[in-house]
């Protein structure tokens, strides 16, 4: 399984196919650290994401590109985020929607449950729940776009294990790298089941990935 890096940007010359739609993020948080670590976290999960900073913005990009998801949260400043949900609604009611709450929204969060969203989430959300949520909102989203669409599976994990050094014992580094990319393959590229059998967090094993991404091993 490889991850995708894409590169952060305001456009998005993303293919129009079913698939790919289903994949395409609108990140809408106006805390600037939570909306990186969404973006970064969303991007290694290997969907595509524009994150904006206000309802206002979300509106004009949703008008400009074409999303499958959007996940939002409900405390905004200007425009609030139960009045972008209900406009997104309006002129997008295909877009699969994943809220974000905190503790002062409860009753905001009441509302958006009559507006069909796919999941919520509380901040700060764990990244476990995230990606479950965003599968949820990938397959809702491609059966709404396209219901005759077969579901995308991910290609076969082929790894490169690394071989222990000529006359010498394995490195604790080349021991990890192992057993990680062994246990990955073992779950089929299940990354959320790899982390628990592992017991390390999700975020961890995004960046060994990545690492071992870099070193042609993934």
């Amino acid at each position: 399984m490889v991850l995708t890096m894409e590169p952060q940007t305001g456009t998005s010359s993303t293919p129009n196919t079913p698939h790919a739609v289903s994949r395409h993020v609108l990140i809408v948080e106006d805390e600037t650290r939570l909306r990186e670590m969404l973006t970064r976290a969303v991007k290694e999960m290997g969907f595509t994401a524009s994150p904006v900073s206000s309802a206002e913005a979300a509106l004009r990009l949703a008008d400009a590109q074409i999303f499958g998801i959007a996940i939002l949260d409900l405390n905004l400043p200007g425009m609030s985020g139960m009045e972008l949900l209900q406009a997104l609604r309006k002129k997008h009611p295909d877009l699969q929607v994943i809220i974000l709450t905190g503790f002062g929204d409860l009753e905001a969060a009441k509302r958006a449950i009559h507006c069909e969203v796919v999941d919520f989430l509380t901040k700060p959300c764990a990244l476990g729940t995230l990606e479950v949520s965003l599968d949820r909102a990938r397959r809702r989203s491609l059966k709404t776009i396209s219901p005759q669409a077969p579901e995308s599976q991910p290609p076969p994990m082929q790894f490169i294990a690394p071989p222990p050094p000529s006359g010498a014992a394995m490195s604790l580094e080349e021991l990890e790298q192992r057993h990680i990319l062994t246990t990955l393959a073992k779950n089929g590229g299940n990354r959320t089941q790899t982390a628990a059998q592992l017991g390390i967090s999700l975020r961890k094993l995004y960046y060994r990935l990545e690492q071992y991404q870099r070193d042609g091993l993934l």
